[in-house]
This record gives C-alpha cells, sequence and structure tokens, in this order.
C-alpha cells in the first residue's frame, strides 16, 4: 500500500520499497526454517546475510541526511504516502516483537531480526522524507494535560 501510494505521488524510493518486499519473502522463508529441525540443504537455502542490513543502514543515512532535526515526536501523518510508510513501521515492529523469541531460542537467524529491526527504522526515515518532498505537515505528538 505504502508503494502504491508513493507510486502515484512519484516518489523516486519506491524500487527501495519492491526490493524491500522481495527481502521479506526470503525473511519469511528464513522464519519458516527452523535451524534445529530443517536439513542442512534447507537452511543453507534460506540464510540470511548482514548484506541487506547495511543497504537498509546506507539508504536510511541518505535519506537522514536531507530530513531536519527531529525536535519532537510526530504521529503518522504527512499525506496518504508518509501515513502509508507510518503504518507499515507498525506491522514491522510487531513482527519484530514476534520474531525476537524465535532469535533467542536459536530457531531465525539474527540478521532477520537486525533487518526488520532497521526496516523499521527506514520505513520512519521515509515516511518523513515522503511528507516533506510532498509539502505536506507533520501532527507533532501534545501531551495531554491531566
Amino acid at each position: 500500500l505504502a508503494g502504491e501510494f508513493s507510486s502515484e505521488k512519484g516518489h523516486t524510493f519506491v524500487g527501495q520499497l519492491h526490493k524491500v518486499q522481495c527481502m521479506l519473502q526470503d525473511v519469511g522463508s528464513n522464519l519458516a526454517t527452523p535451524l534445529s529441525s530443517a536439513r542442512e540443504a534447507h537452511q543453507k537455502r534460506t540464510s540470511f546475510s548482514e548484506k541487506p542490513v547495511l543497504e537498509l543502514e546506507q539508504w536510511i543515512d541518505s535519506y537522514s541526511e536531507q530530513l531536519p532535526p527531529l525536535r519532537a515526536f510526530i504521529l503518522p501523518s504527512g499525506g496518504r504516502s508518509s501515513a502509508a510508510l507510518h503504518f507499515s513501521r507498525a506491522v514491522c515492529r510487531r513482527a519484530e516483537r514476534c520474531v525476537v523469541p524465535l532469535v533467542q531460542a536459536g530457531e531465525a537467524d539474527p540478521n532477520v531480526a537486525k533487518y526488520l529491526n532497521r526496516l523499521s527504522d527506514y520505513l520512519f526515515v521515509l515516511a518523513r522524507y515522503a511528507a516533506m518532498k510532498e509539502g505536506k505537515e507533520e501532527k507533532i505528538y501534545i501531551k495531554p494535560e491531566p
């Protein structure tokens, strides 16, 4: 959904989102192949390297450099592309919380959890970038008075 909304706005990062979707297929393959019981051939085919994690970090740095510093908590906002990216981030965080116990139990590659962690950061930065590029305002969190 985030990719489709971003594509409609002509964002140049849509190709990266497509690559992320492909990587998430690899994440799923790794998680579906428990390290304690899968055959070695399956484990080899579904292993997950650190390379995609490093690529996400490069993307994060690239977009972060173009953004104004964050001085307050922001709410999911900033137009349809940005809001969809914020939503994607929330889904990613939920997935990360489910994967951590599998990694701790030795059933999944630690790089999978690292990838999901960095992916949520990437999606957050990208949401801010999309809002900025579209000239949309990000809504600031305001603590309600008691």
